[in-house]
């Protein structure tokens, strides 16, 4: 459950483009732990060398006590920071680490599926290929040993949670009909168990005005 009083220390500006990207889990954790932040969009390339490694997102933290800001950069880094702060990832670190192996099996499928979109060959495809049918197998085994309760940690929503809607957020952000096959794919592969995921994240009472409009955007499973 998110420390919402810690939450009320600290401010947060958020610097990336406007679209959904590789930052909606990093919005869904700040929206879920009610956090004061807000979102802008820096002109590009003009303000490329105004980020700390020329690149977004980052994350600028003001503290309430005047302490120098906090200034994060690494989409995953900002999320494990930001969950970890929260209270949205376990502390016992066995745990914890297996929610950072999902997250990390993830972006390597969404790594890979960007090669794929820009042509890469028979071996990359076959490659990504076998990590879908993995992550698809993986993240429902899991669900399934926590009870098929549609969280992946107990029966409250945690970081994987919304890290696993973030990512195929990202992978179904593409505009029809160029949806690329592996896509498709994807879609059809979805358990019951994973459903209960999205429902469970687009029903979230902190989320759901924000989820309406990429939804309508982007259906994940339509």
């Amino acid at each position: 459950m998110a420390n919402n009083a810690e939450s009320a220390d600290s401010t947060y500006t958020l610097r990336y483009f406007n679209v959904v990207g590789i930052i909606e889990t990093i919005r869904l954790l700040l929206l879920a732990s009610k956090a004061n932040w807000s979102e802008v969009h820096p002109e590009w390339p003009q303000e490329k060398y105004d980020q700390p490694f020329g690149r977004m997102p980052v994350l600028i933290e003001k503290s309430a006590d005047g302490s120098p800001d906090f200034v994060l950069t690494e989409s995953r880094t900002i999320e494990r920071y930001l969950a970890r702060k929260y209270g949205f990832m376990p502390t016992d670190l066995k745990e914890a680490a297996r929610q950072e192996q999902l997250r990390d099996l993830q972006a390597d499928v969404g790594i890979l599926s960007n090669e794929v979109r820009l042509g890469a060959g028979n071996e990359a495809k076959e490659r990504l290929q076998f990590l879908i049918d993995r992550l698809i197998d993986f993240h429902t085994e899991v669900l399934k040993e926590n009870g098929d309760t549609g969280y992946f940690l107990g029966d409250k929503l945690s970081y994987v949670d919304m890290a696993l809607y973030g990512f195929l957020s990202l992978i179904f952000s593409h505009p029809p009909p160029s949806i690329p096959t592996y896509i498709q794919d994807i879609k059809k592969s979805i358990t019951p168990e994973i459903k209960k995921v999205i429902d469970n994240v687009e029903s979230h009472p902190l989320l759901r005005d924000h989820l309406i409009g990429i939804t309508q955007l982007y259906p994940l499973l339509g």
